[in-house]
């Protein structure tokens, strides 16, 4: 048995498919990027038959990296399906189609209406389709912790035989335990006679709280890929989280033996890029890249901390990258301290993007007395996250308090009118600056409302939140909003020393986004 596990990422799919965290192509990319730097095996890079947008993601992801990873994009046992993964992956180096078909007695009756025969020729004559297309072909029997054991082993031993070279084993709903899961791993290595042929898989759903767990039971057991996301994101209740996973089995190496190839460092930064992009928060004590992960509050635990660090830390914080809140920086630090400071950061940033984030610093400093790690980080993650938004927010004046109307007076800039070519800078100012003024419930809601009579577009704002990136009355304030635009969900998250500003220019994200992306086709869920 090997004592390599492979660590197949689908956050770019999977975790795609949790409310709200839709990507667009260039955000997929950005993330590919870091999955990629974080040594992940395989990237489930998306449905490319869901619609065209999620094709040309999983094909530009593919195009970029697939001379460094295993990308992989997911179809049903349908033939379009697979013909449509296999465009999308056309011509690169490591590609993997990933088919699945349900098999527990619930999906058989009341979503396929297949009985079971059926169910094992078509698995079999798809796992054939793909398998002329790629060498590299996974199956999975969705909601296999639900299916009766010895018509799993038969559709399992039927898709090795027919060319599947892993075969991922899902619990689909969460209903599984570790017990429970390590069974059905130890029964199919048992029963299925050609299981050494391929790569035993687990796809676990966090319904029960015991992803995590599962996934484990199941690397204890035999099992040589863990299929898993960044933050534990996914349907419902998330996914297997990567970082948990990868750092049980580094921790614990003494009980599981078993290797990744995965940079720990890299994990809180990857978290990080993560939750900026989809707009959804890491709990301050999530386990491995939580804010509180390393934090020690109680005085036995900091008394036996400064004598030595193994009493009540298990893994070091520099393992898995986390970044505390530990001063470093003020208003007369020059550029190469900056430099010096965001690389012991752990991030490589060209000269561009160092030159943008030591502006940034520099403004922030003028506006607060001491920079802390968290302050450097917030700003890197928020120039690495800009987009070419359409709309900008040149300035904006408010006027609220105790028995005053909440009124806000806004300036937007529309990036895609090109200014005339005068003299008259007032003239090519008026003719791509637009100005409007709103009243509301508060300051903040005057701003969004104004942003729209600007833009001619009304949002549903369903999720607001404000905290603070570093500690003092003059820290950052990171906002974090969520709207409903024609039926979809976008996010939109931004920082300041201003929460009002934060506020703005986290609502107006989220506006740029669904001005630019069309409502897509709906999409097939997957295992």
């Amino acid at each position: 048995m090997s004592d390599n596990v492979i660590i197949f990422d689908t956050t770019l799919r999977d975790g795609e498919q949790s409310p709200g965290c839709s990507m667009t192509t260039p955000e997929k990319l950005k993330v590919a990027e870091a999955l990629v730097e974080l040594g992940v095996d395989v990237i489930e890079a998306g449905f490319p038959i869901a619609s065209p947008g999620d094709f040309e993601a999983v094909r530009a992801v593919a195009q970029k990296f697939g001379d460094r990873a295993t990308i992989c994009g997911l179809a049903r046992c349908r033939r379009d399906d697979i013909e449509r993964a296999a465009e999308a992956l056309k011509g690169i180096a490591k590609p993997r189609i990933h088919v699945f078909l349900a098999t527990s007695p619930i999906h058989r009756q009341f979503k396929l209406k297949m009985a079971q025969q059926e169910i094992v020729k078509a698995a079999v004559e798809h796992v054939k389709l793909a398998k002329s297309f790629c060498d590299d072909v996974e199956f999975s029997p969705e909601d296999a912790a639900r299916t009766e054991l010895d018509f799993l082993c038969e559709v399992v031993e039927q898709a090795i035989a027919a060319g599947a070279t892993t075969v991922n084993i899902p619990d689909t709903v969460g209903y599984a335990t570790p017990t429970h899961y390590f069974k059905v791993i130890s029964h199919l290595k048992q029963h299925v006679s050609n299981i050494n042929r391929a790569i035993i898989s687990t796809h676990c759903h966090d319904d029960l709280g015991l992803g995590v767990a599962n996934s484990l039971a199941a690397v204890e057991a035999g099992a040589r890929q863990v299929e898993c996301t960044i933050n534990g994101l996914g349907e419902r209740a998330g996914n297997a989280a990567l970082e948990e996973i990868v750092m049980a089995l580094k921790t614990r190496h003494d009980y599981y033996g078993v290797e990744t190839r995965i940079n720990t460092p890299k994990l809180c930064g990857v978290s990080r890029l993560v939750s900026s992009i989809t707009g959804m928060l890491v709990q301050r004590n999530k386990a491995i890249v939580g804010q509180n992960a390393f934090a020690h509050e109680a005085g036995i635990h900091q008394d036996g901390i400064l004598k030595e660090r193994t009493t009540y830390e298990i893994m070091r914080a520099e393992d898995v990258g986390y970044i505390g809140t530990n001063l470093v920086l003020g208003k007369h630090s020059g550029r190469h301290a900056i430099r010096s400071r965001v690389i012991e950061l752990g991030y490589q940033l060209g000269d561009a993007q160092l030159q943008q984030v030591y502006d940034d610093f520099i403004a922030l400093a003028d506006k607060k007395k001491n920079v802390y790690d968290a302050d450097i980080v917030a700003l890197i993650d928020n120039r690495m996250n800009v987009s070419a938004d359409r709309w900008k927010l040149v300035r904006f004046h408010i006027a609220a308090g105790t028995g005053t109307i909440p009124t806000a007076t806004v300036e937007l800039r529309d990036e895609s009118v090109a200014p005339p070519t005068t003299s008259d800078t007032t003239i090519g100012r008026s003719s791509v600056t637009f100005r409007d003024a709103a009243i509301g419930d508060g300051p903040v809601d005057a701003v969004c409302k104004a942003m729209e009579r600007i833009i001619g577009i009304t949002a549903e704002l369903k999720d607001y939140q404000v905290r603070a990136v570093s500690g003092g009355e003059d820290a950052q304030g990171e906002a974090s909003v969520e709207i409903i635009y024609l039926g979809r969900r976008y996010h939109g998250k931004a920082i300041s020393t201003d929460v009002i500003e934060a506020s703005a220019l986290a609502y107006l994200k989220a506006l740029n986004k669904a001005l630019g992306e069309q409502p897509s086709e709906a999409t097939a869920k997957g295992v």
